[in-house]
């Protein structure tokens, strides 16, 4: 119970820096993280099966964050969501490790689930802090990679007649 307490404690402090501080980035990664975070408690097993056989529940949450994950690296022009991505593909093959070997002990699968979600935590604080740095240095810190800008007809430079 105590290491939920800190990891929330941890998490909601994340959190709120990436919203106070970062840009639009930075403030979307903590939200998922938060948001999978928040809504694995409520999916997740009874205490008497936890982490019995694969939690399903925990799968889908896992899922749906790498992919809001990779959609994030793909757009964003920052590098940090590139490891978070990275980092939720490792968390989420553990249930694939679960799946292939259901006698591996309940411990082990809660570790490989839940220990990338530190080092995740560290590189939204991390960007969030880099932002800052860009900010003060350049006077601006573009968000979203220019590659992702709508495609379509280029405005006429000449006189229009």
């Amino acid at each position: 119970m105590l290491n939920v307490v800190f990891y929330f404690s941890l998490l909601f402090a994340c959190w709120a820096y990436a919203l106070a501080k970062g840009a639009a980035p930075e403030r979307m990664g903590a939200s998922i993280i938060g948001a999978g975070s928040i809504v694995t408690v409520l999916v997740a097993s009874g205490p008497a099966n936890r982490f019995a056989s694969v939690e399903v529940g925990i799968f889908l949450v896992d899922a749906a964050c790498l992919v809001a994950f990779l959609v994030l690296a793909l757009r964003a022009h920052r590098y940090w969501p590139l490891w978070i991505a990275g980092l939720q593909l490792i968390g989420t093959a553990g249930h694939a490790v679960k799946l292939v070997d259901p006698e591996i002990i309940r411990r082990a699968y809660w570790f490989i689930l839940g220990f990338w979600s530190y080092p995740m935590l560290l590189l939204i604080v991390l960007g969030t802090y880099r932002h800052q740095q860009r900010l003060k240095k350049f006077g601006v810190d573009r968000s979203w990679s220019s590659s992702w800008r709508r495609s379509g007809p280029k405005p006429e430079t000449g006189p229009t007649g």
